[in-house]
């Protein structure tokens, strides 16, 4: 990886963008890829896509898609002693958050705040203790009152992340804040950055979408606008070769083994085995993971509209998801980018992905 390709990945991890206001972080991407893109819009509610044209127009429009917003909370309350309560932005793990920074977005800027931790020899022990619910937390921003909250520029509905940076770690690994799934973000450029240089025979758009963290809402809409014959999904996916974690319940993926292709649910079969061959063909170990009922991505937002889009998705394994300490490999990522850009080298005039009946 190359400076400058280094300094964006860790710009556009550390920019926050969690959901519902990922506007700022998608600034980022987008000047990015605009540098080979030959074009890159967006859409009312800030999902951002490029586009590398194809060099046959008879062969199939292909989408690549990852979502660019993060976890956090968002102000709810602001009490008589300054004192603001919290409620979660998607799915963040609020058992684990006393005792944490917290970075705040108010009208005149960025302002720390402490999520607060009652020393343990004063808290009320005798009966056990379990985590707080989400509205038993309370956040310090060294406030007095409401009017001091004020002047500071905050209000009720501004939101927060934790202030967590994403860092080189371990041995050729990364662990951070909102891997999950800006580093999809990143990826997906990747792969536009290399197309750019060796033009495919398909056209390629890569979605960087809004609003996963709620519902998969941003690749909804942009995905009905973008209308692409054919749909390659990046998300993560749970590394669950740590300690206690059940395969027979959660499956084995394991950090370091390559990307995972999904079968079932909304992984149309035959994106599934282009997937396969692909990484057969290229030499890139691939893991599999079964989608029973849902992915939990947003392919389960995509692979439906219109009369129906042949989607697939491919995994980058992530242990301790939706935390501040994420952890992923590099070799993954650099497989993960090869696995894709691959497949839509693949993709030529006259490629059919209907079930034939």
């Amino acid at each position: 990886m190359d400076n400058e390709t280094e300094s964006f990945l860790y710009e556009l991890l550390n920019t926050p963008s969690p959901t519902g206001f990922e506007s700022k972080g998608q600034r980022v991407w987008a000047n990015r890829c605009r540098q080979f893109s030959d074009s890159v819009e967006s859409d009312t509610y800030g999902s951002a896509w490029a586009t590398i044209k194809g060099t046959d127009e008879n062969a199939p429009t292909v989408m690549i898609e990852a979502h660019a917003d993060e976890i956090g909370f968002i102000v709810k309350h602001i009490d008589d002693n300054g004192f603001l309560r919290v409620d979660r932005i998607g799915g963040s793990d609020w058992a684990t958050a006393r005792g944490k920074r917290l970075q705040l977005f108010g009208d005149k800027g960025e302002v720390l705040g402490l999520i607060g931790n009652t020393a343990i020899h004063i808290r009320d022990r005798k009966d056990g203790e379990k985590a707080p619910e989400v509205h038993e937390l309370f956040v310090d921003v060294g406030a007095k009152n409401p009017e001091e909250v004020a002047e500071m520029g905050l209000r009720v509905g501004h939101p927060a992340v934790y202030l967590d940076s994403a860092t080189p770690f371990g041995n050729n690994q990364i662990a951070g804040r909102a891997l999950d799934n800006r580093i999809g973000g990143f990826i997906i450029s990747e792969v536009m950055r290399r197309l750019s240089t060796d033009k495919p025979a398909a056209t390629c758009i890569a979605l960087n979408a809004v609003q996963e963290e709620i519902g998969g809402y941003g690749a909804k809409m942009a995905t009905y606008h973008i209308q692409p014959d054919i749909a390659l999904v990046l998300d993560v996916t749970h590394a669950t070769d740590s300690p206690d974690i059940k395969h027979s319940q959660h499956g084995k993926v394991v950090l370091g083994g390559g990307p995972t292709v999904s079968h079932g649910a909304c992984n149309h079969p035959l994106v599934a085995q282009r997937i396969i061959e692909t990484a057969k063909g290229s030499e890139i170990p691939l893991q599999h993971e079964a989608a029973g009922r849902y992915s939990g991505t947003d392919t389960d937002s995509i692979y439906h509209l219109r009369a129906g889009i042949a989607s697939g998705l491919v995994s980058l394994p992530l242990r301790y998801m939706h935390s501040i300490i994420e952890m992923a490999d590099f070799g993954d990522i650099e497989k993960t980018i090869d696995l894709m850009t691959a497949f839509v080298k693949s993709i030529q005039a006259g490629d059919s992905f209907k079930v034939e009946i």
